[in-house]
Order: C-alpha cells, then sequence, then structure tokens
C-alpha cells in the first residue's frame, strides 16, 4: 500500500532553514517540523526571553497546521526541546495557555543546542480535517 502525502509550505511561518518541509500531511495525519521562534517577517528570532520565544513557536505552528487544514485542537503528539529545563514551567504556561485546554502526548526533552541558538523548539502531530 502505497502512502500519499502532501508537501505543506505558507508563507505566514518562516521557511525551512534546511533540507526539510515545514510539514507533510499523510494517512489522515500532519507531522509539523519543529518550529522556532523566527518572526516570518523579518526571519529574525524575536527577542526577549523563553516566554516570548514559546509564544511566536506556537504561532508559527498555529500557522502550518492552519495551512494542514488542521489546529492546535487536533494535536496529538508534540515534542518540545528546550535549552534548559529550567525554562519548563515558563514554557508550560504559555503552552497550556495557547493549546486552549487540549492535552496532546508530550514529550519534553533538554538539549546541548537549537537551530539559530534559541531556548525552544516545538514539533507536532497532529490528524487533518477532511
Amino acid at each position: 500500500m502505497s502512502t500519499v502525502h502532501k508537501i505543506v509550505q505558507t508563507k505566514s511561518a518562516p521557511a525551512a532553514i534546511g533540507p526539510y518541509s515545514q510539514a507533510v500531511v499523510a494517512n489522515g495525519f500532519v507531522f509539523a517540523s519543529g518550529s522556532i521562534p523566527v518572526n516570518p517577517a523579518t526571519g529574525e528570532v524575536v527577542p526577549g526571553g523563553v516566554k516570548e520565544q514559546t509564544e511566536q513557536v506556537l504561532t508559527n505552528l498555529g500557522e502550518v497546521l492552519k495551512a494542514s487544514n488542521s489546529s492546535f485542537s487536533q494535536v496529538v503528539k508534540t515534542t518540545v526541546f528546550l535549552k534548559s529545563m529550567n525554562d519548563f514551567n515558563d514554557v508550560n504556561e504559555v503552552y497550556g495557555r495557547r493549546l486552549g485546554g487540549a492535552l496532546p502526548a508530550r514529550a519534553c526533552v533538554e538539549v546541548a543546542r537549537l537551530p539559530k541558538d534559541v531556548l525552544v523548539e516545538i514539533e507536532a502531530i497532529a490528524t487533518v480535517s477532511p
């Protein structure tokens, strides 16, 4: 059985900074690549700390989900990558508010370094609307 998939690209979120897609839709799911806190209009990392960065990450991720015919309410799994686990509570505060009560499965890990030396990156898997 072959898998039919569609590459997702939107100008409402930062372009991929490597040889990958913003997201891929396959078999009723969208697999969104990690979003980082880059303003799509300027291509620059947003100023501020981890809360401001998490806000931008989720704005970018929301735009990719929208372009995929999905939304935060359809997210089934996320992975959060943190520069420092000391930021866990601040990220949770923004994440919980922005996901609007959705409680997808999630992993959260501390990493040595993220692209553009950002503090947070989030990837997601969600169902897509027909």
